[in-house]
């Protein structure tokens, strides 16, 4: 473990995110780690999992790679020790199996979880700025048998958020694209039923409230799509703009929310239109998320937005493929943005507190 009094005077500055690090079969392990070390000046990233596993990892990365392991005991009982800028703390959570690269194996399901139960309850203690997530398996976590929708509906869920909103962004593009989804991880035919009145107001009060406190937007700037093709076509091609999304709007601009729609969402994602917006909200999963991810994919990153801390991801999912070829051929992009993301929330909202 590190001296404390020899780590750089730099380093209490800082932001302290944990960073979870997915699926161990994926490439989750390789990106959390080439990303952290490529950051360790600017961000003190706190990784989390099988510590003997990742330390082999960097190892074959690059053995200039300095890992230090804590254990969960010696976290809870006293926190973060203060490590210097050539260090990566690794929190250990065992993992259950071996890891073959590629090949997921169900007995580490909960391992995984575990890690972002440890990320959880850190950033509820104040222990980490933030949370960063590399993409898991949600397969492997049903098969382990526990019901598992998405790293969102989990935070949510352990934080005691009665709602969150999911967006994804990119500043890949100009300006900068944001888009936000009414509902997450839903069957196409559960949609419908899942916008409500109250539902998607609180939506579009969480959304300008973290653009705000979060993104530094002082009156964000919010276009929303219709559900329907052509948004409804006036009636003829359903009236869920009619009698849900038009009345929500409306309620939102009385509360002073620059909030605008619905749009048709295949011809929305303009310039001309993107251009004096600072976020768009879709209806669905699919039918925002591929015009961003289109955009940027490797370089976008997600963002739940109305949990009591901060948390971001990357934009793309375990790449089974990819880790199975080796190690060296992911792109930890992604995982770059996502940390230095969640590192900028972080600097805003301590600036505010001042």
């Amino acid at each position: 473990m590190s001296d404390p009094s020899t780590a750089d005077t730099g380093a209490q500055q800082r932001p302290v995110l944990a960073v979870t690090c997915g699926e161990p079969a994926g490439i989750g392990p390789e990106v959390s780690i080439r990303a952290a070390w490529e950051l360790r000046a600017q961000i003190k990233s706190v990784l989390i999992g099988d510590a003997a596993f990742l330390a082999m990892t960097a190892a074959a990365i690059d053995p200039q790679i300095r890992l230090v392991a804590l254990s969960q005991q010696a976290f809870r009982n006293n926190g973060l020790p203060n490590f210097s800028t050539d260090q990566i703390a690794v929190i250990d959570c065992q993992l259950d199996a071996h890891v073959q690269p590629g090949v997921l194996d169900a007995r580490n399901g909960r391992a995984v979880l575990r890690t972002l139960d440890i990320a959880i309850a850190g950033a509820q203690q104040g222990i980490f700025d933030g949370i960063v997530t590399a993409p898991l398996q949600k397969s492997t976590i049903n098969d382990a048998g526990v019901a598992f929708t998405g790293h969102t509906e989990y935070l949510a869920e352990k934080s005691a958020t009665a709602q969150v909103v999911m967006m994804l962004a990119t500043d890949r593009t100009t300006p900068p694209l944001r888009v936000a989804l009414a509902t997450t991880h839903l069957a196409l035919k559960d949609v419908a039923a899942a916008l409500t009145f109250e539902s998607l107001s609180r939506t579009i009060a969480i959304l300008h409230a973290d653009l705000k406190n979060k993104f530094g937007l002082a009156q964000p700037r919010i276009l929303v799509t219709g559900l329907n093709p052509h948004a409804g076509e006036g009636g003829y091609l359903g009236r869920e703009e009619i009698d849900i999304i038009s009345p929500v709007l409306q309620a939102a601009k009385a509360n002073g929310i620059s909030v605008s729609g619905p749009y048709p969402a295949d011809t929305l994602f303009q310039q001309k239109y993107l251009a004096d917006a600072d976020c768009v909200l879709a209806m669905y999963h699919d039918q925002g998320l591929p015009v961003l991810k289109y955009a940027s994919f490797g370089h976008g990153i997600n963002i739940t937005l109305g949990l009591p801390f901060i948390r971001t991801s990357v934009d793309h999912g375990t790449a089974l493929d990819l880790a199975a070829a080796g190690l060296g051929r992911a792109d930890h992009g992604s995982m770059l943005a996502a940390l230095n993301a969640a590192a900028q929330m972080v600097r805003l909202s301590q600036s505010g507190k001042k």
